[in-house]
């Protein structure tokens, strides 16, 4: 979305009226079963890719083809996402979001909801034959895949990578949980195996994006800023590879191979 803005100008630079490209953020509620689950902020492009990966993500469905449909309806202020899933689904749905009454914005409050956060994760039973060029290779063409990005400087993207280190999928987010879930969500559609590959993050790595891409089945995640103690420590528990900090020239692994 196209914004002007005064550029104001340091050590010699002129000032100058300049048209900015923004990156658009709004409240998408989602919805399942006509009950509301939750409202995020977000991006409003491939939001049929975020519903399928949100409802993956958050253990409503365990595959894509049990969302029964997906509507998209413009409302006041924001966009609603509406999921209708069987019964046995939306059943899940209901008692969660009775029970996110109680929650806090944070939505880690409480002992239920932390027994919940550190509930143990799936081991990773995939793996890749990959290498750390793979990975380099990787990381210099994601610019490429974030279109986005380029012409606002204020979204993450989430990319899916062949053990090669070709990008093959790409979604872009102002929220990198986002980012991921439309990921995962467009992989699901395509019937993409995410456990043929591996994940690459524009992001920090907290504890979320660990427990997605674990729960997606994908054995190895990339992100280009550090993790968190919970990251590190949930990546290692499950078996996920983790690459954090990578650059052009290092990566720290956090947990995995140390032969890669």
């Amino acid at each position: 979305m196209p914004l002007p803005v005064r550029r104001i100008g340091f050590g010699g630079v002129a000032d100058a009226d300049l048209l900015r490209e923004i990156a658009v953020e709004m409240p998408v509620s989602v919805e399942v079963g006509g009950i509301g689950y939750a409202v995020m902020m977000a991006t409003p492009a491939d939001l049929d890719d975020y519903a399928v990966g949100f409802a993956l993500s958050e253990g409503l469905v365990e595959r894509a083809d049990q969302i029964e449909r997906i509507d998209i309806q413009p409302i006041e202020g924001g966009v609603a996402l509406r999921l209708w899933l069987p019964k046995a689904q939306n059943d899940i749905a209901l008692d969660r979001a009775r029970r996110r009454v109680s929650e806090s914005s944070c939505g880690l409050c409480g002992i239920e909801n932390i027994e919940e956060v550190l509930r143990p994760l799936p081991r990773v039973a995939a793996r890749i034959a990959t290498d750390r060029a793979a990975v380099a290779r990787a990381l210099a063409a994601l610019a490429d895949h974030q279109p986005l990005g380029r012409a606002t400087g204020a979204v993450h993207a989430a990319a899916f990578c062949s053990p090669a280190g070709d990008i093959l999928c790409a979604r872009e987010d102002v929220g990198r949980h986002n980012a991921l879930d439309k990921l995962i969500g467009a992989l699901a559609r395509a019937g993409t195996d995410p456990a043929g590959g591996f994940i690459l993050l524009s992001a920090r790595c907290s504890y979320e994006l660990v427990e997605k891409t674990v729960r997606a089945g994908c054995p190895m995640l990339v992100t280009i800023s550090a993790p968190t103690s919970l990251a590190a420590e949930r990546a290692a528990a499950a078996g996920l590879t983790l690459l954090a900090l990578a650059r052009s020239d290092s990566a720290l692994l956090i947990s995995g191979d140390p032969a890669l």
